[in-house]
């Protein structure tokens, strides 16, 4: 018969929605690399060699594809560290 009501949001319903007035905490951060100096590459490159499983020639390709994400889903404390060594090597590191 008459089934063609919208169907409404209970109260439940409306107070969840109202309690994501907030950002939630991002847990999962990625690391981008923006620019570096040429005479640091080779550098750049090992220090990307050793907290990725690339390869080489794999870790060189992404290098030189800057602006680049060298790794994703890191916690802050793990993402924090690289950064931090990266920009000790003369990068330009941001963390997202």
């Amino acid at each position: 018969m008459g089934l063609n009501r919208p169907i409404s949001s209970g109260p439940a319903d409306v107070a969840a929605a109202g309690s994501d007035s907030k950002p939630a905490e991002k847990t999962a951060f990625d690391i981008r690399l923006e620019k570096y100096d040429a005479a640091v590459k080779i550098k750049i490159i090992k220090e990307v060699r050793s907290f990725t499983d690339l390869g080489l020639k794999e870790a060189k390709e992404l290098v030189e594809k800057v602006p680049a994400v060298l790794k994703k889903g890191l916690t802050k404390e793990e993402a924090a560290a690289i950064v931090e060594k990266l920009k000790e090597l003369g990068a330009s590191v941001v963390l997202e």
